[in-house]
């Protein structure tokens, strides 16, 4: 009877644990919930008041110093209090705790304890974040949820892009409404060209003008060509591409004037012009130069007319995305001015700490050292800005080329068409016979 019994014991433990995998593989969120969950939250609670100790999170009611007769006496408390948090909360991903803040206290030294917390409770990362005064919010990742990630949800916008998802599990949306203007830097084969192919893939189904500047011979954006307005290929043909745009941003300008509004977003739909994207590959090529007088003379026009329109462009429809392998004042002074009007930021992985600081360390110090550990094997994961002001990490969507290319023959149709543009490059085309 015994060996049946610790038979049928191992046959229910092993099934248990096939089943467990099972459920792990194929329905993450319902093992998180049912074993993850209860396990971290029993590790946060019980190694909450040792952690805080050994990370300086704890405070002693009295000062570190008191008097003995004639003499003061320093040393540290032999009882130091911890702060009091809640019980932990389950996400769907993670896990969150709010802790209350002692009287003096910042949320700066949580974030130097995060790499602490992150190993006691045997998490994949921790987020320090300060929803209000006195208050720090713990935010508590369980896994890499960018190793395999999906493809999330969000509500089909014009001009608004799903490009991947968020390290919470969120979609990660690029809303040029909303964000006009966007930077996105990355070393060669970190994503970048993914990521610009997505974006192009899901604006192309949407009434809106694409126009492309590859100075690279159009090896990338040329893929495209199809679904583009305009592409130009080397910085002549980008200068005219540019100016033809100036002078449809005045024609903007003086419509809206005329109307007496301040948006084309007011103007009614029948007169409203077209909204149109620039997306610039290797912003570096514009910039640099071989030292003659017109190769000066034409960076410096390309400078000028980018960040006309990265002033004046996003109340009259005009939007940028700007890409580049580095971003630094090197390539010349009008870079940062036009960094300036870039507020959307992403941030592949970098050669060198100075783009990443270029990219998001006017926005978030932080964010600028978690860009800089993001390795090789990673492509497509980068730091990103959101609307709010904060960051995250993300994974942009894998778009094979093959797809986007196909994308862009589907609604080749449906391209606007830019008079201004078409007649600066048949001048051009002119020109050069």
């Amino acid at each position: 009877m015994a060996p049946i019994l610790f038979v049928l014991v191992i046959a229910m433990l092993a099934w248990v644990f096939v089943l467990g995998d099972l459920v792990r593989r194929h329905r993450p969120a319902w093992h998180w919930y049912l074993v993850g969950y209860p396990a971290t939250a029993w590790r946060v609670v019980f190694t909450w008041r040792k952690v805080a100790q050994l990370n300086d999170l704890a405070v002693a009611k009295r000062p570190p110093r008191g008097l003995l007769g004639d003499l003061v006496v320093k040393g540290d408390p032999l009882r130091p209090v911890s702060p009091r948090i809640s019980f932990p909360r389950a996400t769907r991903t993670g896990l969150t705790v709010m802790v209350r803040l002692h009287a003096g206290q910042t949320p700066a030294t949580f974030l130097k304890a995060a790499d602490a917390l992150v190993h006691a409770w045997k998490v994949h990362a921790v987020r320090v974040t300060s929803p209000e005064r006195g208050l720090v919010l713990l935010t508590a990742t369980a896994t890499d949820p960018l190793q395999r990630p999906g493809l999330a949800s969000a509500p089909t916008e014009l001009l608004s892009a799903l490009i991947g998802v968020l390290e919470s599990g969120g979609a990660w949306v690029m809303n040029v409404r909303l964000v006009p203007h966007w930077l996105i830097v990355g070393a060669t084969r970190s994503g970048k060209s993914t990521l610009l192919a997505r974006l192009i893939t899901q604006l192309a189904p949407q009434p809106v003008a694409l126009v492309g500047i590859d100075c690279k011979g159009g090896m990338e954006l040329g893929l495209f060509a199809r679904r583009l307005s305009a592409l130009a290929t080397c910085r002549r043909e980008a200068v005219a591409v540019l100016s033809a745009l100036v002078v449809d941003m005045q024609d903007r300008m003086s419509a809206c004037r005329a109307a007496g509004v301040r948006s084309i977003w007011e103007l009614p739909d029948k007169v409203r012009p077209v909204p149109v994207v620039v997306i610039v590959d290797e912003i570096a090529e514009l910039y640099l130069s071989d030292g003659t007088r017109e190769s000066k003379a034409e960076a410096e026009q390309c400078s000028t007319l980018l960040l006309r329109i990265g002033q004046l462009g996003a109340a009259l429809g005009l939007h940028l995305v700007v890409a580049g392998q580095r971003v630094g004042s090197d390539l010349g002074p009008g870079v940062t001015a036009l960094r300036a009007q870039l507020g959307g930021r992403i941030c592949h992985r970098v050669n060198d700490p100075g783009t990443a600081e270029m990219t998001l360390g006017d926005l978030n110090k932080d964010a600028v050292a978690v860009a800089q550990s993001i390795t090789a094997e990673e492509r497509g994961v980068a730091v990103c800005t959101g609307p709010d002001g904060g960051w995250s990490r993300a994974r942009s969507h894998l778009t094979p080329t093959d797809e986007a290319v196909s994308t862009s023959r589907k609604y080749a149709a449906t391209t606007p068409e830019l008079p201004a543009i078409d007649r600066a490059i048949a001048g051009l085309e002119g020109d050069a016979k």
